[in-house]
Formats: structure tokens, C-alpha cells, sequence
């Protein structure tokens, strides 16, 4: 599956929706959508984007997530039943996160916080340090556990998938995510 540019240019500021079940104890938080993710409807789902294969190499999922032509029904139900959780800081598809401004991740602080609360998982794993460190205001904040906690939930920084993230790779991205979904309480012995 394929999209032209004016193609996926008709998705600039969608809305998707958030993939969230009932028992999620691991809610990874994407910076935003883009506009392939807003076209099928699947967060993550740019072709080249890592998190599915790190979440197959952390061992969090049994087998490998293809979302790039949408999320099956399966593919759905396998993140729910592990239960994984995924949903953004601010909502509007964009081509680059870098079209999302600093006021938009710090006001979407509140709409995460309000989801969390909502849900009440036990880990909030916010992929990207430079976004966490402008929507929190910690400039100094680094991968790892922090020192807040969200509605009653720990908060981890992961690396963000995006191909464009030349510092991680997919086993690199592995092991960060398979941290945060141990302390999740996560049955990590998939993969």
C-alpha cells in the first residue's frame, strides 16, 4: 500500500484514535501522528517506523505487528490482551513532529493526564525525550524512570521509533521498551 503526496497531505491535522483496553498497564504516548499513521488509522504505522520490531525484540508481543496498511482486528486484540496501550500527546497529524509547537505538548499534558486517570495504567511510557522534556518542562529529563509519576502511574522515557532517530536501533529500542513494561508488570516471556 502506497499513498501520493497530496494523498497523505489530506490527512494534515486528523485525529486518531487511541488503542486502549480495559486492563492497560503500559501506555506508550507518541509525540503525534503523522500523516501515514492518520491515513490507516494505526498509530506507528509509517513503513520503517521501529516500534512494532522493538516490541517483537523486547518480547512484549509473541509475534511481529504490521500496521502499515492499517491494524487488524488481531493485531489489536494481541496489544490489548498484552495489555498495551498507545495514545499521543497532542492529537493532529502532522508530516513532521516538528510541526507540533511547544504550547500543543505542554497543553497536552492535561488531555494525557485526564487519560490516565481514566485508565490507570501502572507505567506511562512517553516515546521521545526532547518532546517529554518541553510538554513536562524538565530540560534536563533523560531515558529512563522518572521522578513524576501521572495519575497515580510511573513515568518512563523511551526513545522514539521514527526512522529519523539516528541514536537507537530496533535492539536498542528493545531493551528500553522491554524496561518499561517490566515495571509495568507485563508476562514478557513472548518473543
Amino acid at each position: 500500500m502506497g499513498f501520493t503526496r497530496a494523498q497523505l497531505e489530506s490527512f494534515r491535522d486528523a485525529v486518531i484514535d487511541d488503542l486502549i483496553g480495559p486492563d492497560c498497564a503500559l501506555l506508550f504516548v507518541g509525540i503525534n501522528p503523522g500523516l501515514w499513521t492518520a491515513a490507516v488509522n494505526a498509530h506507528f504505522a509509517r513503513p520503517g517506523n521501529r516500534f512494532y520490531p522493538a516490541l517483537y525484540r523486547a518480547g512484549i508481543t509473541e509475534r511481529q505487528i504490521d500496521p502499515s496498511g492499517g491494524m487488524s482486528d488481531a493485531d489489536r486484540e494481541l496489544l490489548i490482551a498484552r495489555g498495551v496501550g498507545i495514545t499521543n500527546l497532542v492529537p493532529r497529524a502532522t508530516a513532521r513532529a516538528d510541526e507540533v509547537g511547544a504550547a500543543e505538548l505542554r497543553d497536552g499534558v492535561a488531555a494525557l493526564t485526564r487519560t490516565v486517570e481514566r485508565v490507570r495504567p501502572r507505567v506511562v511510557a512517553v516515546a521521545g525525550v526532547t518532546a517529554y522534556r518541553t510538554a513536562f518542562g524538565e530540560r534536563t529529563a533523560r531515558t529512563g524512570l522518572q521522578s513524576r509519576q501521572i495519575g497515580g502511574a510511573a513515568v518512563w522515557v523511551v526513545p522514539n521509533p521514527s526512522g529519523l532517530n539516528a541514536h537507537d536501533t530496533v535492539d536498542t529500542l528493545a531493551v528500553a521498551y522491554r524496561a518499561a513494561a517490566d515495571a509495568a508488570g507485563l508476562d514478557l516471556e513472548c518473543g
